[in-house]
């Protein structure tokens, strides 16, 4: 009965235009060369593959990092596999491998 509830809530709100805190935001894999990492500003520059899942070629781009300890992973030169999502117009960096 509580899951109903929560559904009908969260439908409500969305047909008001409301955001809902419950959506999930899509996550996108991605392996890539790391260019550059500016740590004042929590930014590294991937050279990436191609991202299927956003129908991306593959380029050269910056992508926010919020947690710092991530920074730790990503040294110049060195190739990663990567997690990242969008928060508005920003991609940023959720896990590093």
């Amino acid at each position: 009965m509580k899951a109903i509830r929560t559904i009908l809530i969260a439908l409500l709100f969305a047909l008001m235009g409301a955001p809902v805190e419950a959506q999930t935001v899509a996550a996108h894999q991605a392996t890539g060369v790391v260019k550059s990492v500016d740590r004042t500003k929590s930014v590294v520059m991937l050279a990436h593959d191609p991202v299927k899942s956003l129908n991306w070629p593959a380029m050269t781009m910056g992508f926010l990092v919020k947690e710092k300890p991530l920074l730790d992973k990503l040294q110049p030169g060195k190739k990663v596999e990567f997690e990242f999502v969008q928060e508005g117009k920003n991609y940023v960096i959720t896990s590093v491998k």
